[in-house]
């Protein structure tokens, strides 16, 4: 058995997915398809890459929000 039919047996294994999120260690790939491959690509978190641009992802989303409510509290504030 070459990787890539272990990344296709990890990637079919239902117990390597959670509430969309895929997790196999096992698995090579830093992103893989969807469980419904129309809706695009995931990040696996087994490999260090994907949980790196997973964690990045999330911390960027609340720094973001974090900033525009600090921008929209100060043009309230001085208008």
């Amino acid at each position: 058995m070459n990787q890539d039919d272990i990344n296709q047996a990890e990637w079919g294994n239902p117990d390597n997915w959670s509430s969309g999120l895929y997790f196999s260690k096992k698995d090579s790939r830093v992103w893989v398809p969807k469980q419904i491959r129309s809706m695009g690509w995931t990040p696996n978190l087994g490999h260090k890459k994907g949980a790196a641009i997973f964690m990045w992802t999330f911390l960027g989303g609340i720094i973001l929000v974090v900033l525009l409510n600090i921008v929209v509290i100060n043009l309230v504030i001085h208008k």
